[in-house]
């Protein structure tokens, strides 16, 4: 996987870029379905209707919100454009709005995931884009081979929902 980060006036950029072997469709749905994108995202669902406008909201139900947002764009299975707002600490909460794109690109049978984090302000908090590699790197490995990635924090709070009932 590929990670850059870059400090400008206009706040901090990450870029993600990670090959997956599977069709656009399937990483679309591995990234819009809610129940697939807990295997994968510390146990966290995110739920949308999935059009340009809407809301989303990502977390363990009754457990911990995470982020929330704005669908700035849709475009399936090519690009998704959100708002991004953290709501898990009171410290990542402070920070301003920032934005997450996911674009999709078929290269020969498999695929180029982007994903760009960007409008984070110059000297942003690690932990609101410190995430990414654990969370695509599960990404990847669920929908090649089907299997969860068990990193230190991809299964974080996938027992959370038993725990709290």
């Amino acid at each position: 996987m590929d990670k850059h980060a870059v400090v400008n006036g206009r706040g901090t950029l990450t870029v993600f870029e990670i090959y997956i072997k599977t069709t656009p469709e399937r990483l679309w749905e591995a990234i819009t379905d809610p129940e697939m994108r807990a295997k994968y995202s510390f146990g966290v669902q995110t739920t949308s209707d999935w059009k340009p406008g809407s809301g989303y909201e990502s977390s363990v139900p009754g457990v911990i919100d995470i982020a929330a947002g704005e669908n700035l764009e849709v475009d399936p299975p090519h690009r998704l454009v959100q708002s991004f707002n953290a709501l898990w600490s009171d410290e990542v909460r402070a920070a301003p709005t920032s934005r997450v794109t996911w674009e999709i690109e078929p290269v020969g049978d498999s695929c180029q995931l982007t994903v760009t984090h960007d409008q984070l302000p110059d000297g942003a908090n690690s932990e609101l884009w410190g995430g990414w590699m654990m969370i695509l790197s599960g990404l990847k490995t669920l929908v090649e081979t089907g299997e969860a990635l068990d990193t230190p924090g991809s299964l974080r709070y996938s027992g959370a929902a038993e725990w709290a009932g």
